[in-house]
């Protein structure tokens, strides 16, 4: 039976093996870049992933959580033998001259004319991606790989596994022998932090930053088995150890079915950095394996790598589908030296960490039905004829960081009977869940994965109160060169920045970041207030445990803030540093941004107020609704008399600047997603974004990049050696177009999204969406939480 499925027409594609002729390339140099070879990731939410490119390598590693390795493992490779000819599916040969008996897959294919062609494409719609393989073979290859990711599925999601479905067809006349290999190296032990307390340290861009040191090539102890029942035929790789599970210990598995219209092989040892011949002398004449079963463990200098292949003759006009699945079983995530968590899926197969045999025939027999769930799941969309092809591509990829994203998802408590989650704000900035990013960030897992996203806020709620009176420096004051105050790292009702970094203790020691001094931060608590009461009504309205868990939080926070309306004139003040997200830009006084957002913030709260209110256990609900309404009251005219200009609202009451801020009106956006009252007359709503649709996006670089976050009216800077105000944000442009849409603005909306997906598409960003752009050509912050803003965008398309 043909199990196989089309691929969907709305792909991210490439050739196989084709390169950029002028790629992205990072703004600054301590920056990470990895370069343009990014495919899709595959593994489950918090369970560690793996990447594999459009060049058929696998390159990228963060099996240990929140920790990124980028580089190509040879041995890890997927090889098909036909009609005389064998290829590893790589167009990458290595680079230190190991596997040198290999033969590496063509990126470029000569006919017998003379004329170029490419050996295929390369399609990625996440969390499904396909290997096309043309002309090279006499056969039709397609491999569909994928982990069983999809909407409101809180259990599979998790798993830490990539199913490999090849389908293979026959289109000659004459019957056909063939052969798949998957070969894996015994990576156990390498994914963890040899430095158990890595020294932070202030890099070039003002960020903390620590060293992370894998355990990279340290295989003495690992060895290989056979695994095998009367369905499935597997390797597993681990290593023999009498201690406790820890950090990088645990096993992987390489796995097919049995069936009677094919011979499955093994090889259960060889070495990935030796020259291939172990396994490559008998798959490249006739595409067996020596069924060798040494458990001979590796000693100090060596390396151990495992192979299983599965052959088959094809009458011709057949097809035939052939799966493989790579699973692993780490269970344990180490934060600072002894704080561990166990991973979601741990919930569903064990802590031993010697389960990857059971998660991979768990996957061998789940998996069309997987793929059926992700299909449901997507068919909707996918169907829309309204949606562009190019939006529905970047709506689903978009979701790789969910993966990708250096994930965490802890094992049930009973606090947390659906564990916690987290995201890291990105690779360079490697703290999680940073509040003021996910404040557009988030829509895809609000929309998606809704308990996710609550867990996420009540982990803001528990840290609210909490205070760190550790001092240090701010590594801002650093990179202009100027003494750096001393700041407490927390201060008890403050909203955190953010839920910690992977060197420490995510979810309990918050506020990781040191670039700014985010206790004086002005939109943080209204960005915690907006995301309450919004995934309150994205959840259906009704999870009143939620509200309630959230009130005394939205109290805290609010007070904290109001104490920085120094001049009482209801509206917080910026201080003339930069105290906002846009954390390289000095805002004085009432600023466009963190005052629309305190007004929303406000309106915000008096609406969870009106449904609080008559609950027992919060007796003064109805006192605090009356504060909020008075400040609320208090603080509209002065937003409008300070701020309103005829066209659009300045950057701040103080600096005198005349930039158009792209996001000043975030705030706006928010209440009308909400449905609360309007914060700013509409048809001074429409002039503002008119004017930002004009000055930040056509006249900047004549709409090519996208909009810069703050000119001139006439797109020029208003300071050329500014840095954020030049730069196009690619998370704050889909907020902006969402905005655009929520406003009737539709065409406008749709072209400003299309610029950025274009950019970051087109040009070696895929899989890595960073934070920024700029006209020439560099990005910043790869692997970027915000970008995520584009599931806003499908909200608002609605």
């Amino acid at each position: 039976m043909n199990k196989y499925s089309e691929i969907p027409p709305h792909t991210w594609k490439r050739a196989i093996g084709q390169g950029w002729e002028r790629p992205y390339t990072v703004r600054y140099p301590s920056n990470l870049d990895d370069g343009p070879f990014h495919g899709m990731p595959l593994g489950g939410f918090g369970a560690g992933c793996i990447g594999r490119s459009s060049r058929g390598d696998f390159n990228l590693w963060h099996i240990d959580g929140g920790e990124h390795v980028f580089k190509n493992v040879p041995g890890c490779q997927f090889s098909i033998f036909t009609s005389g000819q064998a290829y590893a599916l790589s167009t990458q040969p290595p680079e230190d001259n190991t596997l040198q008996t290999w033969q590496w897959y063509p990126n470029v294919v000569h006919s017998p004319t003379g004329a170029k062609t490419d050996g295929g494409t390369y399609h990625a719609l996440y969390p499904r991606s396909w290997f096309v393989y043309e002309n090279v073979f006499p056969l039709q290859f397609t491999c569909e790989q994928f982990s069983p990711v999809w909407a409101h599925n809180y259990r599979e999601t998790s798993y830490p596994v990539a199913v490999f479905l090849w389908n293979i067809h026959n289109p000659t006349n004459q019957p056909i022998t063939a052969s798949i290999m998957l070969s894996w190296e015994n990576m156990t032990g390498w994914f963890t932090n040899a430095l158990k307390s890595p020294q932070v340290k202030i890099r070039d861009d003002g960020s903390p930053v620590y060293e992370y040191q894998p355990r990279w090539g340290e295989s003495q102890g690992n060895y290989n088995w056979l695994a095998e029942n009367d369905q499935y035929l597997g390797c597993v790789l681990g290593r023999a150890t009498d201690n406790p599970i820890q950090e990088g210990d645990g096993t992987w598995c390489i796995a097919t079915v049995k069936n009677p219209q094919v011979e499955l092989f093994y090889h259960c040892q060889f070495n990935p950095v030796g020259n291939g011949e172990e396994i490559w002398r008998d798959f490249s004449q006739n595409g067996s394996l020596s069924n060798s079963q040494d458990e001979t463990p590796a000693d100090v200098n060596s390396r151990l790598g495992a192979a299983v292949a599965v052959r088959f003759t094809l009458p011709p006009g057949e097809t035939l589908t052939v799966p493989f699945v790579l699973s692993w079983d780490f269970p344990v995530t180490e934060f600072a030296a002894g704080v561990n968590y166990y991973r979601r899926y741990t919930d569903f197969f064990g802590t031993t960490g010697d389960n990857a045999w059971q998660i991979a025939t768990c996957a061998l027999k789940e998996c069309y039905n997987w793929r059926s769930h992700i299909e449901s799941w997507q068919k909707p969309i996918l169907e829309r004829e309204d949606l562009p092809s190019w939006f529905k591509m970047a709506l689903f990829n978009e979701l790789y960081d969910l993966t990708s994203g250096g994930t965490l998802w802890s094992a049930g408590t009973e606090k947390d009977p659906m564990g916690q989650f987290a995201v890291l704000e990105c690779l360079d900035y490697r703290w999680y869940e940073s509040l003021d990013v996910r404040l557009y960030g988030s829509f895809g897992l609000l929309i998606l994965f809704p308990e996710l996203e609550k867990a996420v806020i009540r982990a803001f709620v528990r840290a609210i109160p909490q205070s760190d009176d550790r001092s240090r420096i701010i590594g801002y004051y650093l990179t202009i060169n100027s003494p750096s105050p001393m700041a407490l790292r927390k201060v008890a009702g403050a909203t955190p920045h953010d839920l910690g970094a992977p060197n420490e203790w995510v979810w309990e020691q918050t506020n990781y970041t040191s670039y700014q001094d985010c206790n004086l931060w002005k939109d943080l608590g209204c960005d915690f207030v907006l995301q309450v009461y919004r995934d309150f009504l994205f959840t259906g309205a009704d999870d009143m445990e939620f509200l309630v868990d959230c009130w005394h939080g939205i109290v805290l926070t609010l007070d904290y803030l109001k104490q920085f309306d120094i001049d009482g004139d209801g509206i917080p003040e910026n201080s003339g540093a930069p105290d906002q997200t846009f954390d390289d830009w000095r805002l004085s006084g009432v600023s466009a941004y963190c005052g629309a957002l305190w007004l929303a913030a406000l309106e915000a709260a008096i609406a969870i107020c009106d449904v609080l209110i008559n609950r027992p256990e919060l007796p003064n609900v109805g006192e605090q609704r009356s504060i909020y309404e008075n400040w609320l009251n208090q603080s509209s005219p002065v937003y409008q008399q300070k701020l309103w200009n005829g066209k659009f609202y300045r950057l701040d009451s103080e600096s005198g600047s005349n930039v158009v801020m792209a996001d000043q009106l975030s705030g706006q956006f928010y209440a009308r997603l909400l449905n609360l009252p309007d914060i700013v007359p509409r048809d001074r709503a429409l002039s503002a974004l008119t004017t930002i649709y004009d000055a930040c996006f056509l006249k900047f670089q004549d709409g090519k990049f996208g909009a810069a976050n703050g000119v001139l009216l006439d797109g020029s800077p208003e300071n050329p050696q500014a840095t954020h105000p030049l730069e196009v944000w690619t998370g704050i442009n889909f907020g902006l177009a969402a905005f655009l849409l929520q406003m009737g603005m539709k065409d406008q909306g749709l072209r400003l999204t299309e610029a950025v997906v274009r950019q970051v598409y087109d040009h070696g960003l895929q899989f890595r969406t960073p934070e920024a752009i700029t006209a020439a050509g560099t990005f910043r912050a790869s692997t970027y939480l915000r970008p995520m803003a584009i599931w806003a965008v499908y909200i608002c398309f609605k």
